[in-house]
């Protein structure tokens, strides 16, 4: 299985702004409703809990151990997310280095208390369980 490169941070979405792009849809707002979900947990500092959350494909990628350590020193350089918005949306079968299945990826753009302006890509995946879970997610 090839190896999916995983940047982490944190996010606060209650506070952000995070809405679905209108003309999104079902499967994209339903991915971005699972996002909020999952993003809740790592503003909660349940990085652990996160990971576990995630996707099969996400935990095969990235141990429990490292996802706290890399959340833990992403997230103090750059604060707490002030803003963000859903920039978009789109469906794709295929992505590089992953299986064929059902994903929806989407880029924000964020504003945090030590960096003015982030993209962050987060790509949720349909699970077999019917379930959209995290299964990358990468900010520059």
């Amino acid at each position: 299985m090839k190896t999916i490169i995983v940047q982490l941070m944190t996010m606060v979405l209650v506070s952000a702004g995070f809405t679905t792009a209108r003309g999104a849809t079902g499967a994209e707002k339903l991915a971005a409703s699972a996002a909020m979900d999952w993003f809740f947990l790592i503003d909660s500092g349940r990085y652990a809990e996160s990971r576990n959350e995630a996707s099969i494909l996400f935990r095969g990628a990235v141990s429990e151990p490292g996802w706290v350590a890399s959340l833990d020193g992403m997230r103090k350089p750059l604060g707490r997310a002030l803003r963000r918005e859903l920039a978009g949306t789109r469906q794709s079968g295929s992505l590089p280095g992953a299986p064929d299945g059902r994903y929806v990826v989407m880029t924000m753009q964020t504003a945090f208390e030590h960096k003015q302006s982030a993209t962050e890509t987060v790509t949720f995946m349909l699970e077999k369980d019917g379930v959209w879970r995290a299964a990358g997610y990468f900010i520059k």
